[in-house]
């Protein structure tokens, strides 16, 4: 998404790899829709749930107490502190993305290229390319040099469920 023209919107937690926190206790749900609804939604809350700055405390540093929403033990491994230790890490890998981003978007356009039925594949102006395998099988990777991937490339081969972005040779 952030190889696109346009802006970009990340939501609250995805620069962590976070996803929505679907076991809140109906006791501690807080949005109004729960209430309004009768109890038979609970609302945007899963996805709410303050952000873990550290790997432990109270609130993950979010605060000097608890959270006002409950914040699951598998939130410490993902704080910001522990993958600011990991360049391999979720929060690296929007770090760069959004530098490359930066630096390298210009006129907001795109090209699409071709593809086998399993790749997305377009060029962008200042001669860099995004290619994404949505394929079951590893894919060979068009020449030039790798400015990221979100997971790691073997021989050239972009892995399945892999995004790349390539500077033209």
């Amino acid at each position: 998404m952030l190889a696109l023209p346009g802006s970009a919107y990340l939501y609250q937690g995805e620069e962590l790899g976070l996803h929505e926190v679907a076991d809140i206790p109906l006791d501690l749900v807080r949005d109004p829709v729960f209430a309004r609804s009768g109890g038979t939604d609970k609302g945007r809350d899963g996805c709410r749930v303050p952000l873990p700055w550290t790997a432990d405390g109270p609130s993950f540093g979010f605060g000097g107490g608890t959270a006002h929403l409950p914040q699951p033990d598998w939130f410490g491994p993902l704080s910001v502190q522990e993958q600011q230790r990991d360049p391999a890490s979720t929060l690296a890998l929007y770090q760069q993305a959004l530098s490359l981003r930066h630096r390298l978007q210009g006129a907001e356009t795109l090209e699409w290229m071709p593809g086998n039925g399993q790749v997305l594949h377009f060029g962008r102006p200042g001669g860099w390319r995004s290619v994404t395998n949505f394929g079951p099988r590893p894919v060979p990777l068009p020449g030039g040099t790798l400015l990221l991937a979100s997971a790691l490339v073997r021989d050239g081969l972009l892995p399945p469920d892999t995004t790349a972005w390539i500077l033209n040779a």
